[in-house]
């Protein structure tokens, strides 16, 4: 599905996030961020938004959670 979010979980250390729209929230918790159907929240300790480009985002930390909303 084109433009549909894609979330890539690698362990408990690394998310990347493709088609996403904007940044929410921005703390070393929590994450959120917009997507054209959703949002997407990681939460954790220690995140850190790695690196991010118009299209995708990569997220490291120990992610404890991810949920859509």
């Amino acid at each position: 599905m084109y433009g549909a979010v894609l979330v890539t979980i690698t362990g408990t250390s690394e998310i990347l996030l493709e088609n996403y729209r904007g940044i929410i929230e921005y703390t070393s918790e929590r994450i959120r961020v917009q997507t054209k159907t959703c949002q997407v929240e990681v939460q954790g300790q220690c995140l850190l938004i790695a690196y991010y480009t118009n299209d995708e985002m990569k997220i490291t930390g120990r992610i404890c959670a991810v949920l859509y909303d």
